[in-house]
């Protein structure tokens, strides 16, 4: 295995729909309508990519400023690729691409929360949210 990162700003929304797919295969909100998709393509400032020989096996999807904050939106790694280290490879290059001075601000899936904390992130209190009108 050759996982290869970079970013791709014109990443294919079959191919995002495909690893966001794959990654979540119980989750059907998480592969919403095409239109959708390419939107939330389209829109962030950063889309970064892992590759294996030329298979996307993960993403990063993030919104950011480059200065202050960088809020990951989306990170999904191939479910038979995980626990390989490909999804902190992942957030170290968003964080890279972000800049070493933003903070990286993630709002997790439930199910996620052991996966930030041992790859270092920190629970950040007094976050709050105005939940989407689907």
């Amino acid at each position: 295995m050759q996982i290869s990162y970079g970013l791709e700003p014109d990443l294919s929304v079959e191919e995002f729909r495909e690893v966001l797919r794959n990654c979540m295969p119980d989750d059907t909100e998480s592969v919403v309508a095409a239109e959708r998709l390419e939107q939330m393509l389209r829109r962030a400032d950063l889309v970064v990519t892992a590759r294996d020989q030329g298979r996307l096996v993960g993403v990063s999807r993030a919104l950011t400023d480059f200065v202050y904050c960088c809020y990951l939106a989306d990170l999904a790694v191939d479910a038979a690729y995980q626990r390989q280290g490909i999804g902190k490879a992942l957030v170290e290059q968003t964080r890279r691409y972000a800049g070493e001075k933003t903070t990286l601000i993630v709002v997790a899936f439930p199910a996620a929360n052991g996966f930030y904390a041992a790859i270092g992130l920190e629970p950040m209190p007094g976050c709050w949210s105005i939940p989407r009108s689907r």
